[in-house]
């Protein structure tokens, strides 16, 4: 079951998984608690980083400065704060992959 909450700051803080290298970028389940996310950017240079932060904003409609990736920069387990969404989008995020 995916999890995600809402902090006293009013930012959204969840976990993801992601998977560099993929051939496009998408939301493939939950895994652990955590969204499984498959970006096509490659682990070097931050690019797959950049890549979850842009996909993460655009599937949410919100600015990609709002997204940052608050712990596990350098490994596929991270820790996201979003500003602006309703917990309920960031909830829904899980419901988007196909089943």
């Amino acid at each position: 079951m995916f999890e995600a909450k809402r902090t006293p700051a009013g930012t959204v803080i969840f976990s993801v998984r992601v998977s560099p290298r993929a051939r496009e970028n998408s939301i493939t389940g939950v895994v652990s608690g955590a969204l499984r996310i498959r970006v096509a950017a490659p682990p070097a240079e931050d690019r797959a980083n950049e890549a979850l932060c842009e996909f993460l904003a655009e599937r949410l409609n919100i600015p990609q400065a709002a997204v940052k990736i608050i712990r596990g920069r350098h490994g596929r387990l991270k820790q996201v704060e979003v500003r602006g969404p309703a917990l309920d989008a960031v909830l829904g995020l899980s419901r988007t992959f196909p089943p």
